[in-house]
């Protein structure tokens, strides 16, 4: 059976990897609140099992795409920060896992 943080975190990852397309303003402002809020609980299971590598990865992505406070970046700059942050959640998946 799958936890909430890996269904969480690979959701979040295939919305990472599909912010290619041209999708309407809307789409980014829910992937900003999907990663935000899936790195912040992600954050909170890694401190739980002492994983502290994975506590500063996940810290620093929901800064990223905090969608109070938004980061404004170029189009071209995103298209690299979703690709590799929706690697680091699938490789979360087997590394940070929930007891």
């Amino acid at each position: 059976m799958r936890n909430f943080s890996t269904i969480a975190r690979s959701i979040s990852a295939v919305l990472l990897f599909l912010a290619f397309g041209d999708h309407p303003y809307g789409y980014y402002q829910l992937l900003r609140w999907v990663t935000c809020g899936t790195s912040t609980y992600s954050a909170f299971i890694a401190h739980s099992i002492g994983k502290k590598f994975w506590i500063w990865v996940f810290g620093i992505t929901a800064l990223l795409f905090n969608p109070l406070i938004p980061f404004h970046l170029s189009r071209d700059i995103w298209s690299i920060i979703d690709v590799a942050v929706g690697i680091l959640f699938l490789v979360s998946i087997f590394t940070v896992r929930e007891t």
